[in-house]
Order: structure tokens, then C-alpha cells, then sequence
């Protein structure tokens, strides 16, 4: 990485191991989290054209945290976990290119919206006092993208499909449809990209399936600027009204538009599915229809009133720790692509 270098403030707090690979979206392409350097790779798409920018903490790249073993996998010596309290206040950021300074500005915005820095103190103070169980591990980010378009198409791109399909939706879109950075990556669709192209292109070259007019639909109100960002996320609007008007768009259901909210940083809706029922029966040992499971699942976790997403989420990672290893340590060509429910019940 010859280009531009920037220095990123971060909360005293920030992780970033623990806080990239928190959430699904981390195996998604153009994200890569390489394992060995403990680092984030990522096409970001500028105002000048697409860069790819490396993202690290300097403790972390040199003390790596210890590799648990993984049944099924082998495994590399790594230096142990630095010690409680040794985190850095700032993160790197090496571009692929030189950056103007209104580029800069630019990456400097998505990566703290991808990073989630903006989350405050006090919210995780709240968080960890309502779910005192992720207090010491100091989990409570929940890892995004640079990008409320590109959140809203990923969570398309998961909804009633095998992980695995997910995956590959989202590095066929950035091939065929991401502009190239100058060490060849691609980045993810622009609205504007994305509305210009043709279903059939979506279906055949993306393997979308019916997703592919309601992604493109979804461009289109982007790039109009139909959707209005800075009022889903004002803190004054409420919840009900911002749920309600996620779902009047195409493609978004109940599930989606939950998933969509705690992407906005509101947590107080849960996203239940098909694996919430599996998590609902495997590990709270709940019974009866999926109708009655889903009710059981809305009551256990209402306790957790505006947080209840981040109690669901972290629940159900810990699970997923426990059966493919820390996430942090996960390839996504080899962990991520086979971390199917069927996979988990092993």
C-alpha cells in the first residue's frame, strides 16, 4: 500500500478484532479480515474512483490472539491475547492510492460508520448494564457497512437463502458490478450502478433470483434520494416510525426491516428467522410450533427493552464461537462459506 495514509480516532475501548468480526456482514465481500495480521482489507468507493484501504490497530497486528482449536482444522502458533485494558486510541488506514483531501473526508466518514466509533460510552454503559453477560468481553458494536444502501441490499441478499448463497451474491455483485481499485479489487454497487442494471444481468451473472427487481427498485430510491438517511437516524424519530416505514420498501419484510434497524444503531426490534427458531430450540430448549417459538423468543428477550437486538445477536454469536472457533480466526473461504445451520448441529 503506497497511497495516502490516514490516522483514525477510536473510542479508548475499540477492539479491533473483537469489533469487526462481530456481525455476519465482516465474511461479506468487498470485506476481507485477514487473519494472520489481525487487519481489514476493503474496496471503498470514492468520489475520484474505488481504493482499497487496509485497516489496523497496531496492538493487535503484534500480539495476536491465541488460535483455539477448531475441530476439522489445523492450526498455527500465535503470541497470546495482549493484556485487558492495552487498547489503542487510534486506528490505520493505508489507501492503495493518493487521496484528495475531499476523499479523505470521504473515507474518514465510512469507515467510522462501518467501525461504529460514533457508538457512545454511555449506550454500551446501558447495554452492559441490562446484559451484564457481555460486560467483561466488552462486546456491544456490531460491525456494518460504509454504507446504509449497501446494508439494505446485504440484508436483501440474506433473507430466505443458505449463508453460503449470501456470500456469493455479494462477491458476484462487487465483480460484476464494483468499480476496480488500483491493486485490482472491486467495490460494492453504487445506487447509481446498481439502477441502471438490468434484471437479467442481476438473475444470471449475480444469481440473485427474485431478488433482482426489488434490488434494483431500491437503487432507484437511493440515487432519487427517496430514502431520507439523516431521519432514520435522528435519535427524535421514533422507533414504531421508522420500522414502519422500512417496511413499505421493496423486499423488506418484518425480518429485514429489524435487521435494517439495529443497522441504524437502533436495537430495541428483533430479526427472527428460521435460525432464531433452531437457536430458540437447540439452546433455550423452547418447544411447540415456530409460531410458538417465535412468540417464546420475543419474550425472553423483551427484558432487554432498547438493546434487545445486541442480547439476541451476542447470544447467538457465542453459540457460533463455540462451534467454528473465535471469529476473528474464521477464513472466509473455508470457516465462513460452510457456516450453515446444518453445520452448527454437529
Amino acid at each position: 500500500m503506497t497511497g495516502s495514509r490516514l490516522t483514525i480516532p477510536a473510542p479508548a475501548d475499540y477492539d479491533l478484532p473483537r469489533d469487526v468480526c462481530s456481525y455476519g456482514y465482516f465474511l461479506l465481500a468487498p470485506n476481507h479480515w485477514d487473519v494472520e495480521t489481525q487487519s481489514l482489507f476493503r474496496v471503498l468507493d470514492l468520489e475520484d474512483g474505488a481504493t482499497t484501504v487496509r485497516i489496523t490497530q497496531p496492538d493487535t497486528m503484534q500480539q495476536r490472539p491465541e488460535r483455539k482449536r477448531v475441530p476439522g482444522t489445523r492450526t498455527t502458533n500465535h503470541q497470546k491475547k495482549p493484556p485487558r485494558g492495552t487498547h489503542l486510541k487510534t486506528l490505520r488506514a493505508a489507501f492503495d492510492r493518493k487521496l484528495s483531501r475531499a476523499e479523505q473526508q470521504q473515507a474518514r466518514a465510512q469507515i467510522a460508520r462501518m467501525l461504529r466509533l460514533d457508538e457512545s460510552a454511555e449506550n454500551l454503559r446501558d447495554f452492559h448494564k441490562l446484559d451484564p453477560r457481555f460486560k467483561k468481553s466488552g462486546r456491544g458494536r456490531l460491525f456494518r457497512s460504509p454504507s446504509l444502501f449497501e446494508d439494505v441490499v446485504k440484508t436483501v441478499t440474506s433473507c430466505n437463502v443458505t449463508w453460503p448463497s449470501t456470500v456469493h451474491m455479494n462477491t458476484r455483485l462487487c465483480e460484476v458490478l464494483g468499480r476496480k481499485s488500483p491493486t485490482g479489487g472491486r467495490a460494492f454497487p453504487t445506487p447509481d450502478r446498481l439502477a441502471r442494471t438490468r434484471p437479467g444481468t442481476l438473475r444470471a451473472r449475480c444469481r440473485v433470483g427474485y431478488r433482482d427487481q426489488r434490488m434494483i427498485d431500491l437503487a432507484r430510491l437511493f440515487r432519487k434520494g427517496d430514502i431520507d438517511e439523516p431521519w432514520l437516524t435522528d435519535p427524535e424519530t421514533p422507533d414504531d416510525d421508522v420500522f414502519a416505514f422500512l417496511k413499505t420498501l421493496p423486499g423488506i419484510g418484518p425480518y429485514a426491516a429489524g435487521n435494517i434497524m439495529q443497522l441504524l444503531g437502533r436495537y430495541s426490534r428483533l430479526a427472527l428467522d428460521t435460525e432464531s427458531i433452531r437457536h430458540g430450540r437447540a439452546l433455550l430448549g423452547y418447544t411447540g410450533s415456530e409460531r410458538q417459538i417465535l412468540k417464546q423468543l420475543a419474550a425472553h428477550y423483551e427484558p432487554f427493552g432498547a438493546h434487545k437486538f445486541r442480547s439476541y445477536w451476542f447470544e447467538l454469536w457465542d453459540f457460533y464461537e463455540s462451534k467454528a472457533g473465535p471469529s476473528h480466526l474464521w477464513q472466509r473461504e473455508s470457516t465462513a462459506k460452510v457456516f450453515t445451520a446444518a453445520l452448527l448441529k454437529k
